[in-house]
């Protein structure tokens, strides 16, 4: 479905294109003039626009580059009763992606529609595309041995389908983006644009413009009109990463947005809508914040439909090496190396790092050992000193306390087998008393 402006003066001409339109499904809005055009250009993004060339006394081919100011990505089909090569050319010349002389047939609009809407999606999907290849990585495929991993990823499959806001709880580096992405791919909206707003790496006084867009002349440096994110994906999804750094002006306008669906661009009052979806996510705790005035408390309600907590590498010990694996093939490619995999030294100094950094740190770490190795397989001495533990790792007999021994075994059986209730029943305990062990070794 597309959204489509019509603007043309004939009133018969906006009943039938309006109709012919619709009947294909189509989100159609008819105007005479190109100052009622620009206003609903302003309140809602469009995918394509029809344009006549005379509009009572005033010029349709002024309007072209007008659209396209207010918003860059639609594309504008002029209609024409006094069609010529030179107006054709002139047209094209401003912005025009098409162009068709009256009288026209339902036929030709329908033809007109079809192949712009396969342009749009084509767009959508090369620009997803160009984003996927620049993050693309093993730990964008959302598998897990861990149960409880299993679980969220469950959960966002549910989630996607629906049109609630999600809000991603973890600690950075836990793949709180890839979730995101995964949620966007999986929900109806996966052939609309997704919008990242890394929030802390933008500052807070160019955030609302980043967001929501800003006119020409509106602050120091604003040369030209900025549609911001939240037009950028209309019809997809808008992920607002590490919210919790937002600043307070700016989240008093996300909460209006997220009620509304209202908002203004900055230097600019007239109300736009969009239809996007909202993904956050905080490695902060947000009713913490709330408790100390530092995140607004409606705010936070209204992020919280549902929520998911993605659990840190060190309580799933048993996707280390699986994803270690999977990294190394993947920079043994992109480094034009060849090594065959992890010796036995190097595969217990991985399973016994504690993982602060969680995936990102496992990924970067198995980058380093790739590029900087010079063997056949990756050793302890191509993993970072704080990861590979020191000398003589604690064997049955050495003179060290028995909980040292039980300590690096059940790490060890953990790490080599599909769930916890396997590791259990290797260790010949039960599931409660595993998690206890867990809990007491911080495992």
């Amino acid at each position: 479905m597309l959204n489509i402006l019509v603007i043309d003066d004939e009133v018969n001409i906006r009943k039938t294109l309006s109709y012919c339109l619709a009947a294909e499904g189509h989100m159609v809005i008819a105007v005479s003039n190109p100052a009622d055009a620009l206003e609903e250009a302003r309140r809602r993004a469009f995918d394509m626009a029809f344009v006549d060339l005379r509009l009572g006394g005033e010029d349709g081919m002024e309007l072209i580059p007008a659209l396209l100011s207010e918003s860059p990505w639609t594309k504008i089909v002029v209609i024409t009763a006094h069609a010529s090569i030179e107006s054709a050319v002139e047209a094209i010349r401003r912005g025009a992606t098409d162009y068709i002389a009256k009288p026209f047939t339902p036929d030709q609009v329908r033809l007109f529609t079809r192949r712009i809407g396969k342009l749009r999606a084509l767009e959508t999907e090369i620009a997803a595309l160009k984003e996927d290849m620049q993050r693309l990585g093993p730990e964008d495929r959302l598998q897990s041995r861990n149960a409880g991993m299993q679980r969220v990823i469950e959960i966002a499959r549910k989630a996607a389908a629906s049109e609630a806001i999600v809000l991603l709880q973890g600690e950075s580096g836990t793949g709180k983006s890839v979730f995101a992405r995964a949620i966007h791919h999986w929900s109806p909206r996966s052939a609309k644009p997704m919008a990242v707003v890394p929030c802390p790496a933008v500052p807070s006084d160019l955030l609302e413009s980043e967001l929501f867009g800003h006119a020409r002349g509106a602050f120091t440096g604003a040369s030209r009109d900025n549609p911001g994110r939240i037009a950028a994906c209309e019809g997809g999804t808008l992920f607002l990463d590490e919210i919790g750094d937002m600043a307070p002006a700016v989240q008093a306008k996300l909460l209006r947005f997220i009620q509304d669906k209202e908002y203004e661009r900055l230097g600019d009052a007239t109300p736009r809508r969009a239809d996007v979806r909202i993904i956050a996510a905080t490695n902060a705790d947000l009713g913490k914040r709330v408790a100390e005035n530092r995140f607004r408390e409606d705010l936070f309600y209204r992020l919280n439909v549902i929520s998911l907590t993605i659990p840190p590498l060190r309580e799933r010990q048993e996707d280390i090496m699986p994803l270690a694996v999977d990294f190394l093939a993947y920079f043994c490619r992109a480094n034009h190396k060849t090594l065959l995999g992890f010796t036995r030294e190097a595969e217990e100094s991985l399973t016994c790092h504690n993982w602060p950094g969680n995936v990102r740190e496992l990924r970067n770490t198995i980058e380093r050992a790739v590029i900087l190795g010079g063997g056949e397989m990756i050793g302890k001495t191509d993993l970072p000193d704080n990861i590979a533990p020191s000398p003589g790792t604690p064997a049955i007999g050495d003179r060290v306390a028995l909980s040292i021994i039980e300590e690096l075994h059940i790490r060890r059986v953990i790490a080599n087998t599909f769930s916890l209730q396997e590791a259990a029943d290797i260790l010949g305990i039960d599931q409660a008393t595993l998690w206890r062990k867990r809990k007491q070794y911080g495992i």
